[in-house]
């Protein structure tokens, strides 16, 4: 079984995957979902974490350019980019939402130098908002962003859309269309269901 595979069945055997056709769960961005990703879950099980780390290393590889930093998305980013970072003996960044509001006002903790060239490592990606703000947040600072990683996506349109808009490319280990066939094979969703879950997606 290929790593990406593996890991969507891990995440749903620890429920960091929940679906619900029939009781819409609420994102932060106030989009009702019949299902919700909570790959902050993933931090308490090493064997998980490390197959991420694992499958990010080897994307990793197979780029043409390799990144210089690595820089982890605040707040359920910065945990993966630490073990990725750790993994690759590379020096990690992390970018807050915003700058801070006290202190010396970063909005990028740790030491980043024009010209150095970026991976973003962001936990999911719904509508691509806060991966592109980090990443250009990054891009102000003179860095070089070369891709956003993230372990799950929802597949939305808007996503694919903001990301071709910043001209930013993105790549995830697993995304909802696999973790649906994951789900059916399991014998955890109906056809129906399965439907219902793909005309919520190809709808937004």
């Amino acid at each position: 079984m290929a790593l990406k595979d593996e890991l969507a069945r891990e995440l749903l055997e620890i429920k960091a995957v929940q679906i619900n056709p029939d009781n819409y769960f609420t994102w932060t961005s106030g989009i009702q979902s019949p299902i919700y990703c909570d790959n902050r879950l993933t931090m308490s099980y090493p064997k998980i974490r490390a197959k991420i780390s694992e499958a990010f290393a080897e994307k990793i590889a197979s780029m043409d350019m390799k990144p210089d930093v690595i820089a982890g998305c605040a707040t359920a980013g910065i945990p993966h980019a630490a073990w990725l970072a750790d993994r690759l003996d590379l020096p990690m960044v992390y970018v807050r939402s915003k700058p801070k509001g006290h202190g010396k006002g970063n909005q990028i903790e740790g030491h980043i130098t024009e010209g150095k060239k970026v991976l973003v490592i962001e936990d999911l990606i719904s509508t691509g908002g806060s991966a592109i703000a980090s990443a250009k947040a990054l891009q102000t600072q003179g860095a070089e962003v070369l891709s956003i990683f993230a372990i799950f996506t929802y597949g939305l349109k808007k996503a694919e859309q903001q990301f071709a808009n910043a001209q930013l490319p993105f790549e995830t280990i697993t995304n909802f269309d696999e973790l649906v066939e994951a789900l059916v094979e399991e014998g955890k969703l109906n056809s129906n269901e399965k439907n219902k879950l793909f005309d919520w997606r190809d709808s937004l």
